[in-house]
């Protein structure tokens, strides 16, 4: 387990979340239950030039039962949208067109650093990233930091 954070009354009504930390290589996928503030990394999903293989989307969807989707998105550290923006609002606007799920955006700056940092700190060793994507543990920084305040969710 990541963390956990005191529940708040707004994450309360929502059981289960997945987050995701969208990008056009891979996509990392997290796990996470409101009631008890808690975000695990689940999987990293391979994608292509950013499209994801929906059918393995599907198959999380229905394993996990999830209430809420959440989207991590890439804005600049002024706050303003990144050029990667508009493609990270196309997949979460397509998650829930074809699944029909609330979906929330997230402010994801610094969740790749803060996610290399934790995984330094947690291998004590120079990690290779790409033999050991942290994609998942990005994907529950986002998480966490939903969880830490619902209301600044965007909306996709």
């Amino acid at each position: 387990m990541l963390a956990t954070h005191k529940s708040n009354p707004i994450s309360a009504e929502i059981c289960t979340l997945l987050a995701f930390d969208f990008g056009t290589r891979q996509i990392g996928v997290a796990v996470g239950q409101a009631l008890s503030g808690s975000a695990n990394p689940l999987t990293v999903l391979k994608a292509r030039d950013g499209i994801p293989d929906w059918t393995q989307i599907e198959g999380l969807l229905e394993e996990w039962k999830p209430d809420r989707l959440l989207v991590g998105l890439p804005l600049n550290m002024d706050g303003s949208e990144s050029d990667f923006c508009a493609r990270t609002r196309k997949f979460a606007r397509r998650l829930h067109g074809r699944f029909g799920l609330k979906v929330s955006m997230v402010d994801e700056r610094l969740s790749t650093f803060e996610a290399k940092q934790l995984a330094r700190e947690h291998n004590k060793q120079q990690v290779s990233y790409r033999d050991q994507p942290i994609d998942d543990l990005a994907a529950a920084l986002i998480l966490q930091s939903w969880m830490s305040d619902p209301e600044l969710a965007i909306d996709p």
